[in-house]
């Protein structure tokens, strides 16, 4: 057997269609099945079961599956080996960044990075966070910036650093008067949120829960996008959280609404996370010096308390 045919077998049992498999990985279909065939012959097993729709793995066939993971894993591995030995930084490099970090943060590295690594191919994806772990564990992504910590063992964090909340509350709020404010201020039927799926939003909810801020009603209103939040806020529906990077960006008449917690800070910690098997290590090392680099000019917050981006019940 060999390496192309267990990406064979992983691209099938991943898609469960072997048309959709062949289109993946660049090949016809029916070399592509003539491949599988061949290394179910090798072994005399049945990897799939081809009478099911969509097509499933047989018992051994999940089992062939997992060690298939590995091997391909380890085979990347010694192409890495080689390009690191030869100082080689460069290739296709997958990076997922979560919504609420992608357009603060991407701006303040993207230009910095491309021009000191041009042989590096970054292919970056906005995805929500469970989208990013599953990718990151099936293979479809190199690292991604997220908020953590994820509690995954299968995952990897490299702090970049912590982002304080920041309150955005309109002249006309009771709390507005106040130079700086604490958690317990906040009335949480007013609290404007991000959609659900958004990891911001988990800590928003848990940050209030830990401090014993409670609600007697649903929130009022939620959107996809920081912008909307404030501009319903100055309409008068309520208040809102924002990340720190966010607010550097506001009008300065909007600045005057933000209003900063006590210390220790309520903050979300953000990093560069990888899967264990640390492939492409050399291209990750790259991305959190070049972002490191950047970030520790703009945010200098040292005493904070970490908001966990998991949802909590």
């Amino acid at each position: 057997m060999t390496i192309t045919q267990l990406q064979y077998v992983l691209a099938v049992a991943e898609h469960k269609n072997f048309t959709l498999a062949a289109e993946k990985c660049f090949v016809t279909q029916p070399t592509l099945s003539m491949q599988i065939q061949k290394i179910e012959e090798e072994l005399n097993v049945q990897i799939f079961d081809r009478s099911k729709k969509p097509i499933q793995l047989t018992d051994i066939g999940q089992k062939i599956v997992n060690q298939a993971k590995n091997i391909v894993i380890e085979a990347d591995r010694i192409k890495d080996i080689v390009e690191h030995q030869k100082g080689f930084i460069g290739g296709e490099f997958r990076l997922g960044i979560i919504p609420t970090i992608m357009p603060t943060l991407l701006p303040m590295f993207l230009n910095n990075f491309i021009k000191k690594y041009p042989k590096i191919k970054l292919i970056i994806e906005e995805l929500n966070t469970d989208e990013i772990i599953l990718r990151l564990k099936n293979g479809h992504l190199d690292a991604a910036i997220a908020a953590t910590p994820l509690e995954d063992e299968k995952i990897k964090e490299i702090v970049l650093y912590y982002e304080p909340f920041v309150a955005y509350i309109p002249e006309t709020n009771a709390i507005a008067n106040k130079t700086e404010i604490e958690v317990s201020d906040l009335n949480l039927d007013e609290i404007l949120l991000l959609q659900d799926g958004h990891c911001f939003r988990d800590g928003i909810l848990n940050l209030c829960k830990n401090q014993g801020v409670v609600s007697k009603n649903s929130f009022q209103l939620e959107s996809g996008s920081f912008e909307t939040l404030i501009k319903l806020a100055d309409e008068g529906l309520g208040t809102t959280l924002l990340p720190y990077l966010h607010t550097l960006d506001l009008k300065e008449k909007d600045q005057l609404k933000l209003r900063h917690f006590k210390e220790p800070k309520p903050a979300r910690e953000v990093s560069l996370i990888y899967p264990k098997n640390e492939l492409k290590i050399h291209i990750i090392d790259a991305l959190r010096t070049t972002i490191s680099g950047v970030v520790k000019g703009a945010i200098a917050f040292q005493n904070v308390q970490i908001i966990s981006p998991l949802q909590k019940k």
